[in-house]
């Protein structure tokens, strides 16, 4: 016997919906963003035109259409279509489904489409009961999160899925969502008659962070948070915007429409939207991802882009001692001896961050960053203990000359350590011909950048004084010899770094 109480309770049900569930698209076509993969000719939509749709995995941020895709996609493909959240459900939950979907395609041939969200909140064991399923096409599953797959989900997953990285929305794509809903006269507001100025729209497109989700609740509160004006006056003319994307009478007053107005302000507009939370986990990719951005770019020697990933970082919660960690590094690794200064600037940032903390600390920090993108730059220092370090590794270890070796109790001389040592300041030019190494090897070459061009000059001179040179320049070159009683290039010349 049919419920006749049925239709009332689905209608209860679509009444409390919030505007961003009553207007995801029902059509591929009406999906906003993701051409990438979803457009004509890509990847996806080429499977899904074949029929050939394989495991899936949608990584992205919030409010990008994973969970909205995954149900176009079980209505286009005429599948069926279980759906649950990783953090709600069990291993028996689970096995359930995959015993249904595997009747279903025995008695009548009909596959199923699972669409497990947050998959990677399931444990390593949990997703492990979806492998043979996956693997035998009982089931075809999408798994949607906002965390990187690669760390997140078993490498045998994803190696039987297809992983498809969703954007956030560029603004044009929001502007399209806010006006369809403002337009649409059954899922939306066209039977309203709001105004929404051009500034309130484009601040939503802005503030929302590409989140569609954010746009649309954000048009709904400023909606039913405002008070219906009287309609317009007679004689008050207001002329229709009919320009892309605004409907006639759309955005505007009409003399002809009797029924109150809400009008939306930019005012309304910032009130209406919380304030912008960036996606950032702090374990995990956002974490990562900024942090690459930020000595990225200060290696690249772009001070504005490193401000903004450091304000980033800071404004999401960052730990301040990590950031200062990642310059101190930076400061050696990729600014060395073209700029000396650079590591002392990096050693202050480190010590007032961990002295003064947030929110003061900022300024060290940003001090610190653009000094670093804008100093010049050279590894020579960090390509001189790599090869070193893989010399030590790889090849016979190097015995430490008698000479060097330590002197100073009774029975060094008896094994000759230190004998024949020569002191380098008995030299007038603090130099000495002497074997530190024991070996003819060159690991120091530095560039001709900054104060490495000094120093370059000055271990030419070096080579020079040598009895057999080495090739220490920069361009390997051997150096030129030249009498010994030659003054050090250094002596009296300022540091080219430091402003006279």
């Amino acid at each position: 016997m049919p419920d006749l109480w049925e239709q009332t309770r689905q209608d209860h049900l679509r009444a409390a919906q919030p505007l961003a569930v009553r207007m995801r698209p029902r059509t591929l076509d009406e999906f906003a963003g993701q051409s990438h993969f979803l457009g004509e000719g890509k990847l996806l939509r080429r499977m899904l035109q074949a029929d050939r749709l394989t495991s899936v995995i949608f990584y992205g941020p919030p409010g990008t259409g994973k969970t909205t895709l995954a149900e176009l996609i079980a209505a286009y493909t005429k599948r069926h279509f279980d759906r649950a959240n990783a953090a709600a459900i069990g291993v028996k939950d689970v096995r359930d489904i995959l015993q249904h979907a595997r009747k279903r395609l025995e008695n009548d041939g009909r596959r199923t489409i699972f669409f497990l969200d947050e998959i990677h909140r399931f444990n390593r064991a949990q997703q492990d009961v979806l492998l043979g399923d996956v693997e035998r096409g009982i089931i075809t599953l999408i798994g949607a999160t906002t965390e990187n797959p690669f760390f997140a989900i078993n490498s045998p997953l994803v190696s039987r899925s297809q992983v498809f990285q969703f954007q956030p929305l560029d603004e044009g794509a929001i502007t399209d969502l806010i006006n369809h809903a403002l337009q649409d006269k059954d899922r939306g507001y066209g039977q309203q008659n709001i105004q929404l100025d051009d500034d309130a729209l484009a601040h939503w497109a802005t503030a929302c962070d590409g989140d569609a989700r954010r746009a649309l609740t954000a048009l709904e509160i400023a909606v039913l948070s405002s008070i219906p004006q009287p309609p317009a006056l007679p004689g008050d003319h207001t002329t229709v915007d009919s320009s892309p994307g605004k409907a006639e009478g759309y955005g505007t007053e009409s003399n002809s429409s009797p029924e109150p107005r809400i009008h939306i302000t930019l005012s309304i507009a910032e009130q209406s939207i919380q304030q912008k939370a960036p996606v950032y986990d702090g374990t995990g990719d956002g974490h990562y991802d900024a942090a690459s951005a930020l000595i990225k770019s200060m290696r690249g020697s772009d001070p504005d882009a490193a401000i903004y990933w450091l304000a980033k970082m800071l404004h999401a919660g960052e730990d301040p001692m990590f950031i200062a960690r990642r310059i101190a590094i930076l400061a050696s690794e990729d600014v060395g001896n073209a700029d000396p200064q650079a590591i002392q600037i990096a050693a202050a940032a480190y010590d007032l961050t961990h002295r003064i903390g947030l929110p003061e600390c900022k300024y060290a920090l940003a001090q610190a960053v653009t000094y670093l993108a804008t100093a010049p730059k050279s590894n020579a220092a960090t390509l001189a203990i790599a090869e070193a370090m893989s010399d030590v590794h790889h090849n016979r270890t190097l015995p430490i000359p008698k000479s060097l070796r330590d002197a100073h109790y009774s029975g060094a001389k008896q094994l000759g350590h230190g004998q024949g040592y020569k002191y380098a300041h008995d030299s007038d030019t603090g130099f000495v011909d002497q074997d530190y190494l024991g070996i003819d090897k060159t690991f120091y070459h530095p560039t001709d950048r900054g104060y490495e061009k000094t120093i370059q000059k000055y271990m030419q001179w070096i080579d020079a004084q040598r009895s057999k040179p080495r090739m220490t320049s920069a361009s390997n070159t051997p150096a030129q010899t030249a009498s010994p009683a030659v003054k050090s290039p250094l002596v009296g010349e300022p540091n080219p770094i430091v402003p006279k």
